[in-house]
């Protein structure tokens, strides 16, 4: 993360990701396009997880690989299915990266989506309650795992541990940022997670708006600053140019947005050029001069 960037709202440094398709049909490209993209400077990369998805490669296998033939960008799944990775095998996964890549690791994390194909895959169909408290558990679990207790033990309703030993530490605190929309994951979020994941085109700007509002609310009821939540924002459409440089600078003061995942395409070497060298730019003066 640049130091010297422009700060949103929120007290968080201004990020630019890029959105990467895990395409099976061509793994060197998606690693070549993630090198591109460190050595130009953009701050992480956004992977999405599908597992059941045939066309995709398996995105924690992926995020390692980058990992190991980039330098400096942050990494993190945009966001993990949870029915199908377990907390506790996530966070000796996520742990492990984030020390082997000298802490650029940061955890998405979903509650699930696509049931039909989560229980071809073995895994149990959870009514949305049964999701959230999965998401609530696995964000006690994980961080329990990543503690200097000698060993945990946790009660949950989906996810527990029973004397596990925690470990290894990561690197640096990995952040829980959480994908969803509705009242209630929005309120965990505010009460208990690091950042949230929403996707434009899932959500619109007024949507937005209101999450956002309510984020901050059940995190000022938990005595928690909502500042401290990071507001991580796929934009997933061909926005771009003029459209994109006036869209993220108003979310950023709307939304207190702090960190913008784009989709870059194909990742053409001379568009991601243009991205990180003239519109990134643009929108970090936009937003300088509006604050």
């Amino acid at each position: 993360m640049s130091g010297a960037d422009v700060a949103g709202p929120s007290g968080q440094d201004l990020r630019f990701g890029v959105f990467l398709v895990p395409d099976a049909a061509d793994p060197q490209e998606v690693v070549a396009i993630a090198q591109r993209c460190d050595a130009l400077g953009f701050d992480l990369i956004g992977i999405q997880d599908h597992p059941y998805q045939r066309r995709f490669l398996d995105t924690w296998t992926l995020l390692s690989v980058i990992g190991a033939r980039t330098e400096r960008i942050g990494l993190f799944p945009d966001v993990a299915s949870l029915p199908l990775r377990p907390p506790a095998v996530l966070a000796k996964a996520a742990a492990s990266l984030d020390l082997l890549t000298g802490g650029r690791v940061d955890l998405g994390l979903g509650a699930g989506a696509f049931w039909e194909a989560i229980e071809a895959m073995g895994a149990p169909r959870l009514t949305s309650g049964q999701a959230l408290a999965g998401v609530a558990d696995a964000i006690e679990v994980l961080r329990l795992m990543w503690s200097d207790a000698r060993s945990v033990r946790y009660e949950g309703t989906i996810h527990s541990l029973s004397g596990v030993r925690p470990g290894p530490q990561p690197a640096h605190p990995i952040g829980l940022w959480v994908g969803g929309y509705g009242p209630r994951i929005l309120e965990l979020i505010g009460r208990t997670a690091d950042g949230w994941v929403p996707s434009l085109g899932f959500v619109d700007e007024d949507r937005l708006v209101q999450a956002t509002a309510r984020i901050d609310a059940a995190a000022a009821a938990a005595g928690r600053d909502p500042g401290e939540i990071r507001r991580v924002l796929n934009i997933n459409g061909q926005v771009d140019g003029d459209e994109l440089v006036e869209l993220c600078a108003r979310l950023v003061r709307t939304c207190r947005i702090d960190t913008f995942v784009l989709d870059v395409g194909d990742g053409e070497a001379q568009s991601l050029a243009r991205m990180r060298g003239e519109v990134i730019p643009r929108i970090r003066e936009r937003v300088d001069v509006a604050g």
